[in-house]
């Protein structure tokens, strides 16, 4: 009886230590597929972020130097700012729309100009859709194209009460959809009026400078095309100051022609400012003689 009962507990701690080995080896059979899951983790980090994505070189001593040089905030597209304080939120955006409609071709200071008289005549889609096409003319001009302005506001006006609800698109679909809006002023708008930097708004400064000072890896004929190429590489937490930093460098140095590059501090590091030679039409003024 007795011999029983201890082959009997033999027995039992016998099933149990096999339980527990076959537990063990179960547990160990998991642990691969954590592995797998981890590694998966990493090659789908390595394609969001490609190990040989193209970065032109020394581009963030090149872009603290733009920030030097803007510093002072002194170019024409930094100038007009105001007291927003007395417009609705749904005013505000809708005078950024208009405003960046009638920037087109047309100087900052000129833009500026008219949206001040359109503000004095009262800048509200309902407004504006009561106010002739001869008035409204009037009220812009002189900016570039205003005839066709006046007819792509009046219609953008109409578009906005009837979908909007007087309010502007919070996408630059929707933005696009709107006559006289392309994607530069898409992107901006969506930035300024609805606070929400989504791209890079690239007007004639930024598609220039970029290009030379070789922030696109490829050779980029549209804006629309050194948008992307800039969103490639550049970080997005600069999307939002790049354009600034671009327009006012290109309207006070970086100059459509004769370009001021001694005055440049990325001389050394653009590849246009490494071939840049002095006029020789600027002659240095010679030190006139001290009278005895």
């Amino acid at each position: 009886m007795i011999r029983s009962q201890h082959l009997l507990k033999l027995s039992c701690s016998t099933l149990l230590q096999n339980s527990r080995n076959m537990a063990a080896k179960k547990r160990k059979s998991v642990k691969p597929e954590f592995e797998a899951d981890d590694s998966l983790s990493q090659n789908q980090e390595k394609k969001q972020k490609p190990e040989n994505q193209w970065i032109p070189p020394n581009w963030e001593e090149a872009y603290e130097n733009l920030r030097t040089m803007r510093a002072d905030r002194s170019a024409p597209c930094d100038q007009g700012k105001r007291d927003k304080s007395k417009y609705t939120l749904k005013e505000q955006r809708f005078h950024t729309l208009t405003g960046l409609m009638l920037s087109s071709q047309t100087k900052d200071d000129v833009t500026i100009a008219a949206m001040e008289r359109l503000r004095e005549h009262g800048c509200t889609v309902q407004n504006l859709l009561d106010t002739s096409d001869d008035k409204l003319g009037k009220l812009i001009y002189p900016v570039g194209f205003w005839r066709t302005k006046v007819k792509y506001i009046k219609g953008a006006c109409q578009v906005l009460k009837d979908e909007y609800d007087s309010d502007i698109p919070r996408t630059v679909e929707g933005l696009c959809k709107l006559k006289g809006v392309g994607p530069k002023m898409a992107y901006l708008c969506m930035e300024h009026a609805w606070n929400d930097c989504v791209g890079i708004g690239v007007d004639t400064h930024v598609h220039r400078i970029a290009a030379r000072m070789g922030w696109l890896e490829k050779e980029c004929k549209t804006p629309e095309h050194t948008r992307k190429g800039l969103e490639a590489w550049l970080p997005k937490d600069r999307w939002r100051e790049v354009n600034m930093l671009l327009v006012g460098f290109g309207q006070q140095i970086c100059l459509p022609i004769g370009p001021k590059c001694g005055e440049c501090l990325n001389r050394e590091l653009c590849p246009t400012g490494q071939k840049w030679t002095p006029s020789p039409k600027k002659k240095t003024p010679t030190p006139k003689k001290k009278k005895a």
